[in-house]
């Protein structure tokens, strides 16, 4: 297996902490710094098929993104789907997998300047079929980096659990990354996590504030979980959601709480609640109210006159057959996940990681210098 390209294992202690966008934001600065990145995520649990293959949805990202240049297999070798887990305690094929993971890294690496390794949730994610975080960052043979949300005592103990199984492995971690700190605590957090993580022999090598914009869901993807469909307007799908209100008193009280970003969520026969949305896109002593989208909730549609207004209009309306609290609970639930083609959040990953991380002393640590000394410091 390749043992000389200069590599870094992101791994995390929860899932939805920001591997993905420490990956991604780290692939551009080291882009600009090195040349030829590779990237591999071994295991991935949420996958879409191409081509027959199961491959991780943050493989296409960063494939769709940078233009990678490795067979996508190769990038996303094992995807964990529903009956894996069964078949392997049945019929453990470990040194099968192993060298799939090996193999796949060899072409991920190949003639790449520096590999970027994405893990799967906490350390121990994998440990039911013998392919830990740990073991798989010991088997490509790949320091650590660890991401973590902010905060002070939680964070430090989760690093201290996910720490402890990769020294177990003999694993190296390199430093952390505290992600989405609330920005008017930015500056104590940061303080008091670098005397907390010093305690523990690791260094804080980044600290990165919450970006409202990268916990935005977009119309599209709030569509496809309710089971949704577009009424209108979908080339707005890319509209993101800022909050969310339940249409459930008088159009009069409802239109306070119209402000932009807002979703509406209401029962698609509350036709006055609907008119009033429908009001703020035509209306200009309106337009200060307007709303990103409209959902009707319940499997109700309004009359026909309603729908042909609808149609007419630029506020993008969504119906769904669940109800309203469904509708909301299941938004409020949703794990926000940047998609390929999403260039303003992407744009904006890429300014954050490179502005808040410490890119040359991840470096210095890895033990690979950079190909140009570069700007960025960690505030």
């Amino acid at each position: 297996m390749n043992t000389t390209t200069p590599r870094i294992f992101i791994a995390a202690t929860q899932q939805n902490d920001g591997k993905t966008t420490t990956s991604l934001g780290l692939f551009s600065v080291l882009k600009k710094r090195f040349g030829r990145i590779g990237f591999i995520k071994p295991v991935g649990q949420r996958f879409e098929e191409i081509d027959g293959k199961q491959i991780d949805e943050d493989s296409l990202l960063i494939d769709q993104t940078f233009r990678v240049q490795t067979p996508i297999e190769d990038m996303s070798p094992i995807a964990v789907e529903p009956n894996f887990t069964r078949r392997y305690i049945d019929n453990a094929n470990n040194d099968f997998l192993v060298r799939r993971l090996q193999n796949s890294f060899d072409r991920a690496s190949w003639e790449k300047d520096f590999c970027i390794i994405e893990g799967t949730g906490h350390a121990g994610v994998g440990s039911v079929f013998d392919l830990s975080n740990a073991r798989v960052a010991r088997l490509l043979s790949s320091k650590v980096l660890i991401v973590t949300k902010g905060g002070i005592g939680r964070p430090i103990d989760e690093v201290a659990l996910s720490q402890a199984l990769f020294e177990k492995e003999g694993v190296e971690v390199v430093g952390v990354v505290m992600n989405k700190i609330l920005p008017e605590k930015l500056e104590q957090v940061r303080d008091f996590a670098e005397r907390g993580f010093r305690r523990l022999g690791l260094e804080l090598l980044g600290a990165i504030p919450a970006e409202p914009l990268l916990s935005s869901n977009t119309l599209n993807q709030i569509c496809k979980q309710v089971r949704g469909r577009f009424l209108n307007s979908r080339v707005e799908s890319r509209r993101r959601v800022g909050r969310i209100i339940v249409g459930a008193m008088s159009s009069r009280n409802v239109m306070e709480h119209f402000t932009p970003g807002t979703l509406v969520i209401t029962p698609g026969d509350r036709e006055d609640i609907i008119l009033a949305a429908l009001s703020t896109t035509t209306a200009p002593e309106l337009r200060d109210r307007e709303i990103t989208g409209l959902v009707l909730s319940g499997d109700l549609l309004p009359h026909p006159t309603v729908l042909d207004l609808i149609a007419q209009s630029s506020l993008p309306v969504i119906a769904s057959s669940l109800d309203s609290y469904s509708v909301a609970s299941t938004i409020h639930s949703m794990t926000v996940k940047t998609q390929p083609g999403d260039h303003e959040k992407i744009s904006r990953i890429q300014t954050v990681v490179e502005e808040y991380v410490n890119i040359n002393r991840l470096l210095e640590k890895i033990g690979c210098a950079p190909a140009s000394p570069g700007k960025t410091q960690a505030r």
